[in-house]
């Protein structure tokens, strides 16, 4: 009989980093390595491969199930990629701990660089943010949209479907592929907010488990993710919008990196903030509007705060 239960998606990367915090909470309460359990939770966003999330209902996709899990008690807590948690988490639910923070760059599988590409090449992905990117830089790109898990894409690439992809660094390391791609300037691509972290959810009004949990928090982790989708909050970011965000720590100040572009990548609208730890939400919210009072209507209306 295990101690707790956790809720996964069955994908390679979710199923290795359900691994990581179950070794983590493990470790932390001296606990072997069966105490946890895992139960694979299939997601709409595993089952429907052919079309960008973004058609059809965005990080709800993830989630959704393994929220319904966590509810009707099936599993104890849920482990996700942070990046793909809704800005505004279900009543009941909260996010109990966050593990330390891995690479947050992406790395270009295909070709070193933007600079690299011939022209009119293919640059597959389904990410609206980094097909924005792309084109902010290299306008003559053509978009192949791209599904599918890291070895999915790492393969269309290798079979010719497109010159380029882009992928998550601490993915790619989390699966063994530390070698595959290469890291990416935040000039060219700065992530997706969240990015490189790993969450656990978990009900709120557990308190042994979030007792559990809070015991693998990674506080400063914790205090930059936050920011970043304080940010995400202020902004009233969608599933169409296309958004990145940055934040780290450094001598109790957060700094946040954010940047707002239109789909097609012909405006592109950066700036950053500083503050104390304690300010970092507020500040990033701040930030938030500063980008969108220096956006054209056009790209404000791509955000629901515009």
């Amino acid at each position: 009989m295990g101690w707790l239960t956790f809720g996964t998606r069955g994908s390679p990367l979710a199923l290795a980093q359900t691994r990581m915090a179950a070794a983590a909470l493990a470790v932390a309460h001296g606990r072997g390595e069966g105490a946890i359990r895992f139960d694979v939770v299939k997601t709409v966003g595993d089952m429907v491969q052919d079309r960008p999330l973004a058609e059809i209902g965005g990080k709800a996709l993830w989630t959704k199930e393994l929220d319904a899990a966590l509810r009707n008690r099936r599993i104890d807590a849920a482990v996700h990629s942070l990046k793909d948690v809704e800005t505004f988490i279900p009543d009941g639910i909260v996010i109990a701990a966050i593990l330390p923070r891995a690479d947050p760059r992406d790395r270009m599988v295909g070709a070193p660089g933007l600079t690299a590409l011939p022209e009119g090449a293919r640059f597959g992905t389904s990410s609206p943010r980094r097909a924005a990117q792309a084109l902010s830089r290299r306008p003559d790109l053509q978009i192949v949209s791209f599904r599918g898990n890291v070895e999915t894409r790492i393969r269309k690439v290798a079979a010719g479907e497109a010159e380029a992809t882009l992928l998550a660094a601490a993915g790619l390391d989390r699966l063994g592929h530390d070698g595959v791609g290469v890291a990416q300037s935040f000039d060219d691509f700065l992530p997706a907010p969240s990015q490189a972290a790993v969450a656990i959810t978990a009900r709120e009004a557990d308190a042994d488990t979030r007792s559990a949990l809070a015991a693998i928090d990674c506080a400063p982790t914790r205090a930059c993710v936050m920011a970043e989708r304080a940010l995400l909050a202020a902004l009233g970011a969608g599933c169409h919008s296309c958004v990145a965000a940055h934040a780290t720590l450094s001598g109790g100040d957060v700094t946040t990196v954010a940047e707002l572009l239109l789909a097609d990548g012909s405006e592109r609208v950066r700036d950053e903030i500083r503050s104390s730890t304690a300010d970092a939400r507020e500040a990033a919210a701040d930030l938030a509007r500063r980008l969108l009072a220096g956006a054209s209507p056009a790209l404000r209306a791509t955000f629901g705060a515009g």
